[in-house]
């Protein structure tokens, strides 16, 4: 009998696609959505506060899936742990979990802290200048978005090897 190669889960793959997918997201909303909006005055505009709310509404949940998404392949590939250098690392798989729960619960955070809270300060009026408050939120907002695209990178260095092909030496019997 010949064994065939040992044939990888796609847990490694599935969870880099959709870490892949949440960074094209991020930079498109980040670096090109909402610096076209400021730059073409649309922040002044009355309407903008609850356009804002819903296109993060939505995008915070997309957010929500894809850490989901990755924690879930995360835990699949720990439970299958004769597959991956990862889960067979005990410390790379626990710093993999690690990174997933830091995703989430920064996910968590845009979605139901700062978001909502954004969106308060910003309904109601237009004002001229940007609150002290409103300056805050937009730090923390920013120093989230570093912690997860530095999570992600992270999370793409501890699992990239595990996707190179792995073989057996052929085994007649």
């Amino acid at each position: 009998m010949i064994l065939s190669p040992r044939i990888q889960t796609r847990w490694v793959a599935i969870a880099l696609a959709i870490a892949g997918f949440w960074l094209s997201c991020t930079a498109l909303i980040d670096f090109l959505i909402m610096p076209s909006m400021y730059v073409s005055g649309m922040m002044r505009d009355p309407g903008f506060a609850a356009m804002g709310y819903t296109l993060f509404w939505a995008f915070n949940r997309v957010e929500l899936l894809c850490a989901a998404g990755i924690v879930t392949a995360l835990l699949a590939l720990r439970h299958r742990q004769s597959a991956f250098e990862v889960s067979q690392c005990g410390s790379q798989s626990r710093w993999a979990i690690a990174l997933g729960a830091l995703l989430i619960s920064l996910t968590l955070l845009d979605t139901y802290g700062l978001t909502p809270q954004m969106s308060a300060l910003a309904f109601g009026s237009v004002p001229e200048h940007v609150p002290a408050s409103m300056t805050w939120m937009h730090g923390a907002y920013w120093l989230a978005e570093g912690l997860k695209l530095g999570g992600l990178a992270m999370l793409a260095r501890l699992c990239i090897p595990d996707l190179q092909p792995t073989s057996s030496p052929a085994i007649a019997g």
